[in-house]
């Protein structure tokens, strides 16, 4: 199997102070159609990352992962994800892990918290 490239530039004998259209050429782009997708797709891995780490702080470190889970769901909101569902999940859960640490402060007295008593 053999691969050939193909060279599609046009080389033209017209004079410099001619304009010259070279019909064969891709129209051009947006050039800020790029950073959008790229600004999107982060906006929606924030929307998931910020649920996750909701729900994984309400097991553990919730006085470090609740937080997190809240700010990435603001920004996630503010950066406008397609995702908003799940930001919004992952910032209830945010705002659970800090309720979640309180009750436990409350109850305990302590930061820490163990299943077994």
């Amino acid at each position: 199997m053999t691969l050939t490239l193909i060279d599609r530039t046009r080389c033209t004998d017209a004079a410099p102070d001619k304009d010259v259209v070279d019909t064969d050429a891709a129209p051009e782009k947006a050039p800020d159609a790029a950073p959008r997708r790229a600004v999107g797709r982060e906006a929606d891995g924030l929307a998931v990352a910020s649920f996750v780490l909701g729900l994984v702080g309400l097991l553990v470190f919730n006085i470090l992962l609740g937080p997190m889970a809240i700010v990435m769901a603001l920004l996630a909101l503010a950066r406008h994800t397609r995702r908003r569902g799940r930001a919004f999940l992952g910032l209830a859960l945010g705002v659970a892990d800090l309720a979640v640490l309180a009750a436990l402060v409350t109850a305990n007295g302590t930061v820490a918290w163990s299943i077994g008593g």
